[in-house]
C-alpha cells in the first residue's frame, strides 16, 4: 500500500485536510502534527503522527516566536518520519518544511508534491535571504506542483517551475456540513465577514460601508456585522466601530469552532470578503467563499487575487478598498431583500467539494507513481 505523508508545519487544519480523509483507500495517508500546531485537528478522521520541531523546544508565546526566526524552524528527526513514504506532500516554495522535504527526497526516494496557494511570483528579488534558498530547493526537487488556482499556476510558471509538472487542483469542503437551508434567515440582517483579523482581510471596510449606510440610508434596516477570526486587529476593530458610530452593530467573535460555522452561515444575509492586496499578499483562494457558496449564502467580495476565479459569476464584486462601492452593493442587494439560502452555482460547488478534491489527489498520486485502481 503506497504511503502518503502530508507536511503542514504548524498549519495542519481540518478545513484544508478534509479531502485526504477521502483519498482512495489504496493509499495510506498520515499527516505530521507538531507540538506547536495552530489549529484543533482532534475531529479530523485522518491519522496524525506526532513530530517535534525546533519551535516546540522554545518558550510559548511571542518570545519563542521571535527566537525561532533566527535559526529558522525545522522538524527534528524528519527523515525517520519520511522513511518508507512513497509520496511526501508539502506546500509552497518558501516554507521551511517544504525545503526540508526537498533536501531529503533523493536520499529517501519518495516523490515530492507541493500544493501551492501563492499567487504572486516573488522570484528571488522579492524574497528574504533564507526563503531564496528554500525556493531553489523546492523548484529543483518537486515532482508535481498542485496549484490551488489557475492564478497560482501562472505564478509558478513565472517562478520557473516546469509547466509539465503543474496541475490545477483546488481544495474542497464537506458538502454534508455546508449546505443550504432553503430558507431566508430570520430577524435583522447579518453581514458576515470571516477571516484573520489583519488589515489585508478588509474587515475595516465592512465597518466603513455599514457606517456610511447608517448615516445616509435610514430607510434600510441596520445590519449586525459579525466578524469571525483571530488576529492582532481585534481591539482596533472594536475601537474603530465605536468611533464610526456602529459599535452597537458589531459582533466580533475571535473564536468559532469549525463545526459551528454552518450555523453562522445560516444566520447571515451575505458573506463579505473584502480582501485588500498588499505588496507581499493578495487573496490566494478564500475557503470561506466556497463554504458560503455551498451554504447558499450570497457572496459580496473584492476582486483581490484569485477571488473572482473562486467565487464565480454569482458573486457581487467591488474594487479592493472601495468601501463606498461595498456600501452600494449591500444597499442594492442583501440589505434590500432577504433571499433564501439556495445553491446558485451547483457545478462550481461540486468542483470544490471534498470528494472532488480527493479524486484529484488520488489521480495525481496514481499518475506520479504509475499505478491505478486495483
Amino acid at each position: 500500500m503506497p504511503r502518503v505523508v502530508v507536511l503542514r508545519g504548524h498549519q495542519a487544519n481540518p478545513w484544508e485536510l478534509r479531502p485526504w480523509e477521502l483519498v482512495d483507500p489504496r493509499y495510506e495517508v498520515v499527516y505530521l502534527r507538531s507540538g506547536s500546531n495552530w489549529f484543533d485537528t482532534s475531529k479530523l478522521a485522518l491519522p496524525a503522527e506526532p513530530v517535534r520541531t525546533l519551535r516546540d523546544l522554545l518558550p510559548k508565546g511571542a518570545p519563542g516566536d521571535l527566537a525561532v526566526r533566527v535559526p529558522g524552524d525545522r522538524y527534528l528527526g524528519l527523515a525517520d518520519h519520511l522513511r518508507g513514504a512513497d509520496v511526501v506532500h508539502a506546500q509552497e516554495l518558501g516554507y521551511w518544511y517544504a525545503m526540508q522535504a526537498a533536501r531529503l527526497r533523493r536520499r529517501l526516494g519518495f516523490k515530492l508534491v507541493l500544493t501551492v496557494w501563492e499567487t504572486l511570483p516573488f522570484a528571488d528579488a522579492y524574497r528574504n535571504v533564507r526563503t531564496r534558498r528554500y525556493r531553489k530547493a523546492t523548484l529543483a526537487s518537486a515532482d508535481l506542483f498542485l496549484a490551488a488556482t489557475e492564478r497560482a499556476a501562472d505564478a509558478l510558471v513565472l517562478e520557473g517551475a516546469d509547466p509539465s509538472r503543474i496541475e490545477v487542483a483546488p481544495p474542497g469542503i464537506d458538502l454534508e456540513r455546508f449546505r443550504p437551508t432553503g430558507r431566508a434567515p430570520e430577524g435583522p440582517p447579518v453581514i458576515l465577514s470571516a477571516g484573520r483579523l489583519v488589515w489585508e482581510k478588509g474587515h475595516q471596510d465592512v465597518l466603513r460601508a455599514v457606517a456610511l449606510l447608517r448615516r445616509t440610508r435610514p430607510d434600510l434596516p441596520a445590519p449586525r456585522v459579525v466578524i469571525v477570526g483571530k488576529g492582532p486587529e481585534g481591539d482596533r476593530l472594536r475601537a474603530y466601530a465605536a468611533q464610526l458610530g456602529v459599535g452597537d452593530l458589531l459582533d466580533l467573535r475571535d473564536f468559532v469552532p469549525y463545526e459551528q460555522m454552518p450555523s453562522v452561515y445560516a444566520s447571515a444575509r451575505c458573506l463579505v470578503l473584502g480582501s485588500i492586496p498588499v505588496w507581499s499578499w493578495e487573496e490566494q483562494f478564500g475557503m470561506v467563499l466556497v463554504e458560503a457558496l455551498a451554504s447558499g449564502l450570497p457572496v459580496v467580495a473584492s476582486t483581490s487575487g484569485a477571488i473572482p476565479e473562486v467565487a464565480g459569476p454569482t458573486a457581487s464584486y467591488f474594487a479592493p478598498g472601495d468601501w463606498r462601492g461595498l456600501a452600494g452593493v449591500l444597499a442594492d442587494g442583501p440589505l434590500a431583500r432577504a433571499e433564501p439560502h439556495v445553491v446558485r452555482d451547483p457545478e462550481r460547488v461540486e468542483r470544490f467539494s471534498a470528494a472532488a478534491a480527493a479524486a484529484r489527489l488520488t489521480a495525481a498520486y496514481d499518475r506520479l507513481l504509475g499505478v491505478g485502481p486495483g
